[in-house]
């Protein structure tokens, strides 16, 4: 699979992008272990074209991120254009555009996945950003509004006519958010659309390897992007991975090395906040999905959610470890919500 000219090999797998979650340390987590490309939070057009600081911080890249994108969002089409432009100075590898937000605050504004309401203005934006920057430009969006107008394949094909160098889409509609299941099989449909030949990329509910396969079998999409499912493990990338080349499931981590991994993250986030409450606080999301299926671990949960300095937070891990130390962690039935 290619994306402009960067050769991204067979199947790549994609860090979807996420915002509060995919900054530099859960990146570098997810990289360790197997993914193929990354995107950094969404940045709003708005914020950026006003030079506001911390919209900028997002776009910070690393080496180790590489091939990444920067995903930008908004409503106003100049101002989308002038983002385009100024992102291309933090020389990502492409440019992503957000069509596929279904947040309110994001939404109401036209923005996300509000635009899959006007796809006349979709493709207008999309061929005025392709034509203003140097890097490939790509897409990530939803099935449709809701149930009753689901215009992905419209869509896809004004995406592609506008020039965007891939596509991803997560099977959901925006009335959906993240509840019900992703309907694959309107990806299948865009992936086989006999006009399509831009790379499609496959998103939602991949929650493990033998969902990865179904997913793949069912769609024939030319890469797969993990996005929840990827909270609290990031090494989902390596059984994905292991699995669509040999077909074993590999043994699930214990206790002792998730916590291992938990730390690293989050020295990494300390690293690069250079403050402690900031760290933790950026690591709260992380801590509530580590340890799914964990027996009794309610409390210890709640402490780590609860704990403002480091060294409390590596006191309740070393309980942990010693509590629970070589238990498997059971991913099975872990949820996406």
């Amino acid at each position: 699979m290619k994306i402009g000219s960067i050769d991204l090999g067979e199947m790549p797998l994609f860090l979807a992008p996420m915002e509060d979650v995919t900054y530099k340390s859960f990146r570098y987590m997810c990289k360790k272990f197997g993914a193929d490309v990354m995107y950094t939070e969404f940045v709003s057009s708005e914020a950026l074209i006003r030079d506001i600081a911390k919209t900028k911080q997002k776009m910070h890249l690393f080496d180790f991120d590489r091939p990444v994108a920067i995903q930008i969002y908004g409503y106003d089409i100049d101002s989308m254009v002038n983002a385009a432009k100024a992102v291309e100075e933090f020389q990502p590898d492409f440019i992503d555009i957000n069509y596929g937000c279904p947040m309110k605050k994001i939404v109401k504004k036209g923005a996300g996945a509000g635009l899959l309401q006007d796809l006349d203005k979709m493709q207008r934006m999309t061929a005025e950003i392709v034509k203003a920057v140097s890097l490939p430009v790509t897409a990530k969006t939803r099935l449709g509004w809701d149930e009753d107008s689901k215009v992905i394949l419209e869509a896809a094909e004004r995406l592609q006519d506008a020039g965007v160098a891939a596509l991803a889409i997560h099977g959901r509609t925006r009335k959906q958010l993240y509840t019900g299941k992703a309907d694959w099989s309107l990806i299948a449909e865009v992936k086989n659309n006999p006009r399509m030949h831009i790379p499609i990329i496959g998103n939602g509910d991949i929650n493990g390897p033998e969902k990865a396969m179904e997913f793949l079998k069912q769609s024939g999409v030319d890469g797969l992007m993990i996005g929840r499912g990827s909270i609290g493990r990031p090494w989902i990338f390596n059984e994905v991975k292991h699995y669509l080349k040999t077909g074993e499931i590999l043994p699930p981590p214990t206790v002792s090395e998730v916590v291992q991994n938990l730390r690293d993250q989050l020295q990494l986030s300390l690293d690069w906040k250079a403050n402690e409450r900031s760290a933790i606080l950026m690591m709260r999301r992380h801590f509530a999905k580590y340890f799914p299926g964990v027996p009794d671990f309610r409390q210890h949960r709640i402490q780590l959610l609860q704990a403002v300095e480091m060294n409390e937070v590596q006191r309740i891990l070393n309980e942990i470890v010693e509590h629970y130390g070589q238990l498997q962690v059971d991913y099975t039935n872990m949820s996406l919500k």
